[in-house]
């Protein structure tokens, strides 16, 4: 391809939606012609945000255009399967939301389906753009923490809490925690070898809330990734607990962020640094640039996630839930808890999570 600009059409204009389109309208690569939801207020505030786009109701409309080159489906998993196999036989290049499909036979289905075809597909891990996590990893590539040993990963918030609406896509440490069991994997260079999952079922919800998997990597590496959205919903003033520790034979990196700066601390060998800079978010603008570059060049770049690293990330979260089911699963707190978590949250104006929050045109 040439570089006249990138034609996209967006599937699904909720609140990822919108962050899709705030970038792509940011990007010179990109030309937004179709914004396609099924909901009418979500097709008026489209025709705000972006006034030179059609405006759909019917997603068809955007797969038979030949005109568009890029779909980028950020509608619930439970839509995705049949888009991804439409986009293929469409002749469309992929830009899509975790997880691919809601169940594991049908992401490895999707695998199979992008492997055969001449179309190039990504997935938004977002971790796998954020400048924190390949500041890290070239420290480990240098050699400055020796043996890459220990992979301590943690991520619990407010958040989401059971029953908003992304059931679809699974419990917490699936919805959320498949980022996270991705990222480790990255890290590690390798496949998960052994696992054990502890998990508490929060507010009696029936499903967990809160888990953490420990265990080993096929080269040696052990790691613990704990996940939940149970951080405090009902504290005064809310915070969150997030940080990556990578533990070497010599030495160690680690950072942690507070959703707006991001702290790396490197304690390596021959140089000890500390790095502040802005978190980065969804990180959905480094994602658009590089997948705009791999349609020029005909290849994907090497730092975006595949289908088959979401399809595994997703594997190993349902098997850590799975897991976790088979050992004492406790419950701790009550539903009526739960529905004032709820009230509480769908009247926050500022918070961990919302599912109402907008993105600024």
């Amino acid at each position: 391809m040439d570089n006249t600009m990138i034609k996209v059409g967006l599937i699904g204009f909720g609140r990822m939606g919108r962050f899709y389109l705030h970038e792509f309208q940011r990007n010179k690569n990109w030309q937004v012609t179709y914004i396609c939801d099924p909901f009418d207020k979500a097709q008026e505030m489209a025709r705000d945000y972006c006034p030179t786009a059609k405006v759909t109701g019917n997603e068809d409309d955007v797969f038979n255009d030949p005109d568009v080159d890029v779909v980028a489906l950020c509608a619930l998993a439970d839509s995705r399967k049949s888009q991804i196999l439409k986009a293929l036989a469409h002749g469309k290049h992929i830009i899509s939301e975790k997880p691919i499909a809601m169940l594991p036979e049908d992401e490895w289905e999707l695998v199979k389906a992008v492997g055969e075809s001449d179309r190039l597909a990504t997935v938004n891990l977002y971790l796998r753009s954020s400048w924190y996590h390949h500041q890290l990893k070239q420290f480990i590539d240098e050699g400055e923490l020796g043996e890459l040993a220990i992979i301590r990963i943690c991520h619990m918030t407010p958040g989401l809490a059971p029953g908003e609406g992304h059931e679809a896509e699974g419990p917490s440490f699936h919805d959320c925690g498949m980022h996270y069991c991705d990222i480790t994997r990255w890290y590690a260079q390798s496949e998960y070898k052994t696992m054990h999952s502890q998990a508490i079922r929060m507010w009696n919800y029936k499903d967990p809330w809160w888990l953490q998997a420990h265990g080993t990597f096929d080269n040696g590496i052990v790691y613990d990734i704990t996940q939940g959205f149970v951080y405090g919903q009902m504290s005064k003033d809310q915070t969150h607990n997030s940080y990556i520790d990578l533990i070497g034979t010599h030495g160690i990196a680690r950072m942690t962020h507070d959703f707006k700066t991001a702290t790396v601390e490197l304690r390596g060998i021959t140089k000890t640094v500390t790095i502040n800079k802005p978190y980065g978010g969804k990180n959905i603008d480094v994602m658009i640039e590089k997948f705009a570059q791999s349609i020029r060049n005909g290849k994907l770049d090497m730092t975006l996630p595949s289908l088959r690293d979401s399809a595994i990330a997703s594997q190993f979260a349902w098997d850590c839930l799975a897991d976790a089911r088979t050992h004492d699963l406790p419950a701790i707190g009550d539903l009526e808890t739960l529905e004032q978590i709820r009230y509480r949250r769908a009247h926050m104006t500022n918070g961990y999570g919302l599912l109402h929050q907008t993105v600024s045109k």
